[in-house]
Protein backbone atom coordinates (compact mmCIF):
# COMPACT_ATOMS: atom_id res chain seq x y z
CA UNK A 1 0.00 0.00 0.00
CA UNK A 2 2.64 2.42 1.00
CA UNK A 3 4.66 1.87 -2.19
CA UNK A 4 1.63 2.05 -4.42
CA UNK A 5 0.76 5.68 -2.46
CA UNK A 6 4.42 7.24 -2.95
CA UNK A 7 4.41 6.29 -6.17
CA UNK A 8 0.94 8.24 -7.10
CA UNK A 9 2.17 11.07 -5.17
CA UNK A 10 5.42 11.10 -6.81
CA UNK A 11 4.87 10.65 -10.15
CA UNK A 12 6.12 12.86 -12.98
CA UNK A 13 4.53 15.56 -14.90
CA UNK A 14 4.59 15.21 -18.56
CA UNK A 15 5.27 18.10 -20.42
CA UNK A 16 4.76 18.52 -23.71
CA UNK A 17 7.87 20.07 -25.43
CA UNK A 18 8.16 20.27 -29.23
CA UNK A 19 11.56 21.42 -30.88
CA UNK A 20 11.68 22.83 -34.82
CA UNK A 21 14.90 23.03 -36.73
CA UNK A 22 15.03 24.74 -39.91
CA UNK A 23 18.26 25.97 -41.76
CA UNK A 24 18.57 27.95 -44.77
CA UNK A 25 21.75 28.30 -47.40
CA UNK A 26 22.38 31.13 -49.94
CA UNK A 27 25.64 31.35 -52.07
CA UNK A 28 26.64 34.90 -52.32
CA UNK A 29 29.38 36.61 -54.48
CA UNK A 30 30.22 38.61 -51.64
CA UNK A 31 33.50 38.32 -49.82
CA UNK A 32 33.50 36.20 -46.33
CA UNK A 33 34.71 39.44 -44.04
CA UNK A 34 31.75 41.61 -45.83
CA UNK A 35 29.16 38.93 -44.95
CA UNK A 36 30.35 38.68 -41.46
CA UNK A 37 30.49 42.31 -40.86
CA UNK A 38 26.77 42.10 -41.76
CA UNK A 39 25.54 39.03 -39.97
CA UNK A 40 27.83 40.45 -36.79
CA UNK A 41 26.26 44.06 -36.49
CA UNK A 42 23.49 43.30 -34.05
CA UNK A 43 22.46 46.96 -34.15
CA UNK A 44 21.13 45.88 -37.89
CA UNK A 45 18.38 44.13 -37.07
CA UNK A 46 17.68 42.15 -40.18
CA UNK A 47 19.55 39.14 -38.55
CA UNK A 48 16.30 38.41 -36.89
CA UNK A 49 12.79 38.45 -38.85
CA UNK A 50 10.82 39.44 -35.90
CA UNK A 51 12.93 41.79 -34.11
CA UNK A 52 12.51 46.08 -34.56
CA UNK A 53 15.54 47.75 -32.51
CA UNK A 54 17.99 46.60 -29.94
CA UNK A 55 19.78 48.45 -27.17
CA UNK A 56 23.20 47.36 -28.76
CA UNK A 57 25.46 50.59 -29.28
CA UNK A 58 26.80 51.32 -32.68
CA UNK A 59 30.03 48.98 -33.55
CA UNK A 60 30.11 46.75 -30.65
CA UNK A 61 31.19 43.62 -31.28
CA UNK A 62 29.55 40.57 -30.70
CA UNK A 63 31.62 38.25 -27.62
CA UNK A 64 30.08 34.92 -25.79
CA UNK A 65 28.29 35.69 -22.92
CA UNK A 66 27.25 39.50 -24.32
CA UNK A 67 23.47 40.03 -22.78
CA UNK A 68 21.09 42.88 -24.23
CA UNK A 69 17.66 43.69 -25.29
CA UNK A 70 15.62 44.12 -28.24
CA UNK A 71 11.93 45.33 -29.11
CA UNK A 72 9.73 42.71 -31.30
CA UNK A 73 7.16 44.27 -34.19
CA UNK A 74 4.26 42.76 -32.64
CA UNK A 75 4.78 43.89 -28.77
CA UNK A 76 6.77 46.93 -26.65
CA UNK A 77 7.54 44.76 -24.28
CA UNK A 78 11.86 44.50 -24.18
CA UNK A 79 12.74 40.11 -24.68
CA UNK A 80 16.79 39.24 -23.68
CA UNK A 81 19.05 38.22 -26.23
CA UNK A 82 21.94 36.17 -24.94
CA UNK A 83 24.76 35.53 -27.31
CA UNK A 84 26.50 32.48 -27.16
CA UNK A 85 29.11 31.45 -29.13
CA UNK A 86 31.61 33.31 -31.47
CA UNK A 87 34.21 32.33 -34.37
CA UNK A 88 35.21 35.24 -36.00
CA UNK A 89 34.42 34.92 -39.37
CA UNK A 90 32.65 31.66 -39.16
CA UNK A 91 30.08 31.47 -36.64
CA UNK A 92 27.86 33.61 -34.59
CA UNK A 93 25.06 31.56 -31.75
CA UNK A 94 22.05 33.60 -30.45
CA UNK A 95 19.59 32.44 -28.13
CA UNK A 96 16.35 34.54 -27.49
CA UNK A 97 14.47 34.46 -24.27
CA UNK A 98 11.09 35.86 -25.20
CA UNK A 99 8.84 34.61 -22.81
CA UNK A 100 8.10 31.08 -20.67
CA UNK A 101 7.15 28.24 -23.00
CA UNK A 102 9.44 29.06 -26.33
CA UNK A 103 13.61 29.41 -26.77
CA UNK A 104 14.99 30.15 -29.93
CA UNK A 105 18.42 29.67 -31.34
CA UNK A 106 19.40 31.32 -34.01
CA UNK A 107 22.66 30.54 -35.64
CA UNK A 108 24.34 32.19 -38.33
CA UNK A 109 27.48 30.42 -40.15
CA UNK A 110 30.01 31.53 -42.69
CA UNK A 111 32.17 29.93 -45.34
CA UNK A 112 33.98 30.42 -48.14
CA UNK A 113 33.02 27.41 -51.05
CA UNK A 114 34.48 27.21 -54.52
CA UNK A 115 31.04 28.74 -55.49
CA UNK A 116 31.48 31.79 -53.53
CA UNK A 117 30.74 32.46 -49.89
CA UNK A 118 28.36 30.48 -48.10
CA UNK A 119 25.94 31.90 -45.52
CA UNK A 120 23.82 29.15 -42.92
CA UNK A 121 20.84 30.73 -40.82
CA UNK A 122 19.39 28.40 -39.05
CA UNK A 123 16.55 28.44 -36.70
CA UNK A 124 15.96 26.41 -33.65
CA UNK A 125 12.63 26.49 -31.59
CA UNK A 126 12.09 24.84 -28.64
CA UNK A 127 9.07 24.79 -26.05
CA UNK A 128 5.43 24.49 -26.16
CA UNK A 129 4.92 27.31 -27.95
CA UNK A 130 7.20 26.87 -30.80
CA UNK A 131 4.59 25.85 -33.21
CA UNK A 132 2.47 28.91 -32.58
CA UNK A 133 5.95 31.25 -32.89
CA UNK A 134 6.58 29.15 -35.92
CA UNK A 135 3.37 29.95 -37.85
CA UNK A 136 4.12 34.14 -37.03
CA UNK A 137 7.84 33.89 -37.83
CA UNK A 138 8.03 31.26 -40.88
CA UNK A 139 7.41 33.77 -44.00
CA UNK A 140 9.72 35.79 -42.43
CA UNK A 141 12.62 33.61 -41.28
CA UNK A 142 12.60 32.04 -44.88
CA UNK A 143 13.58 35.28 -46.31
CA UNK A 144 16.07 36.07 -43.49
CA UNK A 145 19.21 34.78 -45.37
CA UNK A 146 18.34 36.13 -48.67
CA UNK A 147 17.49 39.42 -47.53
CA UNK A 148 21.40 39.60 -45.78
CA UNK A 149 23.24 38.48 -48.98
CA UNK A 150 21.40 40.68 -50.97
CA UNK A 151 21.79 43.62 -48.49
CA UNK A 152 25.79 42.66 -49.05
CA UNK A 153 26.03 42.57 -52.66
CA UNK A 154 23.82 45.98 -53.07
CA UNK A 155 26.01 47.37 -50.61
CA UNK A 156 29.46 45.81 -52.43
CA UNK A 157 27.82 46.84 -55.90
CA UNK A 158 27.43 50.34 -54.56
CA UNK A 159 31.13 50.93 -53.47
CA UNK A 160 32.57 48.99 -57.01
CA UNK A 161 30.00 51.71 -58.87
CA UNK A 162 30.94 54.69 -57.31
CA UNK A 163 34.42 53.91 -57.24
CA UNK A 164 34.57 53.59 -60.95
CA UNK A 165 32.39 57.25 -61.77
CA UNK A 166 34.73 58.85 -59.33
CA UNK A 167 38.02 57.30 -61.14
CA UNK A 168 36.32 58.08 -64.22
CA UNK A 169 35.19 61.50 -63.34
CA UNK A 170 38.86 62.40 -62.14
CA UNK A 171 40.84 61.26 -65.07
CA UNK A 172 38.42 63.13 -67.92
CA UNK A 173 37.82 66.22 -66.09
CA UNK A 174 39.90 68.71 -67.76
Amino acid sequence: MRGWLSKFIHRERRRFCASLVRTYREISSASVDELWLKVADLTDVSWHPLLKSTNVPHGLVPKPGLIFQAVTRFSPIPIQIFVERVNPREMLSIRVLAIPGIEERVTYQVESTVCGTCLSYSVTLRGWLSPLIWSLSRPYADRVARSLVEAVEKTALQAVSGKKKSIDDSCFDF
